[in-house]
């Protein structure tokens, strides 16, 4: 299989979203993250979240911009 070269992981974002989680103003959980792209109509779980922030899971350009509404930054910020 193929392996990245960004330290074996997945996707440049996923420390990012869990920095910016932790330092939301309500400090929100994982599941608390993934309601909030429930209610933006973006379909991930905690377990996704989860995966994501340890970079195990690859992140689509879609859910990109949910994080970026979410948390008030630009897209470039995550990245």
């Amino acid at each position: 299989m193929f392996k990245n070269k960004n330290e074996g992981k997945n996707n440049l974002c996923g420390e990012k979203i869990r920095e910016l989680r932790l330092s939301y103003p309500t400090k929100l959980s994982q599941r608390g993250l993934a309601d909030k792209m429930q209610l933006i109509g973006i379909d991930v779980d905690k377990n996704a979240i989860q995966r994501i922030e340890c970079g195990k899971r690859f992140v689509t350009d879609i859910e990109l911009k949910g994080f970026a509404e979410i948390f008030g930054v630009s897209l470039d910020r995550l990245i």
